[in-house]
């Protein structure tokens, strides 16, 4: 049985991400605070990882075959923009490095932020539809530049110690049963609709957890390979390419997205990962599930 740390064990992503791989790792848990598991596999301790030296120090006492990192301020709005970039760019810095010294490979949360397609309300250009991890990365918020600095570091990583580093790229992440979308989508006018940051589409956390298995088994070669992750259809229930078109206007690429399909495409994780997305909104906005995970 593998031994992984986990950071932001506590987190949403880390919960149910901790709840997938309990069965087949042995897992040290790593947050601000420690939780509790009713795992055998799983145990927790508390560090800040923007400090370097608890960050070297545990992964130099775990000594793990792999790190999960998932700590970070989650998204924009949640802190002010400086102490978001510093948490997110330092935690990493010091999380990767430290796994680097220690030749341990990583997987770890960026972002669909990353390419920057709106600015509050202000529609950004976009190259091509759908969205692949060949599209242009030009974030504008706090977060999303915090998250491409991650991904510098994280190529940086394999240049320096030849460890595999894997860059996920979440789209908004959902989790079961307290589904955020149906209050968007209740609230979008096809006849005058808002540009959205991700472009109306979304992720079940489920689903995101299931890609950090796939890639923790896919980190073979010592490269950077980086792979977005959003569920095949967009929350609207109503075509992309018209809702797209609505709201970019002059800026929207010409498209052929076939009804509500995503603006996000997965296909380089389906080839590579042999990952699919196994959930809809249509289905876990309303789903009853164990609350308690993690926790």
């Amino acid at each position: 049985m593998d031994r992984l740390v986990v950071t932001g064990a506590l987190g949403t992503l880390g919960r149910w991400t901790v709840e997938e791989l309990a069965n087949d790792h042995e897992i040290v848990g790593v947050d601000l605070r420690e939780g509790r598991s009713s795992h055998g596999t799983v145990a927790y301790l508390a560090a800040d990882l923007t400090k370097q030296g608890p960050a070297w120090e545990l992964i130099g006492d775990v000594a793990p075959d792999a790190v999960v990192h998932l700590a970070a301020v989650p998204g924009a709005g949640h802190r002010v923009g400086t102490e978001t970039f510093r948490r997110n760019v330092i935690s990493t810095y010091n999380v990767l490095t430290a796994a680097g010294e220690a030749g341990v490979p990583v997987v770890w949360s960026s972002s669909e932020a990353t390419y920057g397609v709106t600015y509050r309300e202000e529609a950004r250009p976009l190259e091509s539809l759908p969205i692949d991890e060949s599209h242009p990365q030009h974030p504008e918020d706090a977060y999303g530049t915090s998250k491409l600095v991650g991904e510098l570091l994280a190529e940086r990583t394999v240049r320096r110690y030849g460890v595999p580093v894997t860059s996920l790229q979440p789209s908004w992440i959902q989790v079961p049963g307290a589904y955020d979308t149906a209050a968007v989508r209740e609230g979008f006018d096809p006849a005058e609709p808002t540009p959205s940051g991700s472009l109306w589409s979304y992720v079940d956390v489920r689903d995101v957890a299931t890609l950090v298995r796939r890639a923790l088994a896919g980190l073979d070669e010592p490269a950077h390979e980086r792979y977005l992750a959003a569920a095949p259809d967009n929350y609207l229930d109503v075509p992309t390419a018209a809702a797209i078109d609505g709201a970019w206007g002059e800026l929207a690429p010409a498209c052929d997205l076939d009804g509500d399909e995503a603006a996000f495409s997965t296909a380089k994780a389906r080839a590579e990962l042999g990952w699919e997305p196994a959930h809809s909104w249509r289905e876990a906005e309303t789903a009853d599930v164990d609350r308690e995970i993690g926790r």
